[in-house]
């Protein structure tokens, strides 16, 4: 399941991916809007991760 916490990884560090000005949402170019949605996408798998994890059964 931690193998989902390399999605913000792969999907931000190569910019050629990303490095463009269109489709625009609302006046902000892809570019922008593209790693902005990143933020909540990332919080998400994050908390995925964490409650996959086994809990400990230390008191």
């Amino acid at each position: 399941m931690r193998i989902l916490l390399l999605a913000p990884f792969v999907g931000l560090l190569w910019v050629p991916f990303y490095n463009f000005q269109e489709p625009a949402l609302f006046g902000f170019p892809f570019f922008y809007w593209y790693q902005l949605a990143w933020v909540p996408i990332t919080s998400v798998l994050i908390w995925l991760v964490h409650r996959a994890r086994p809990r400990d059964d230390a008191p």
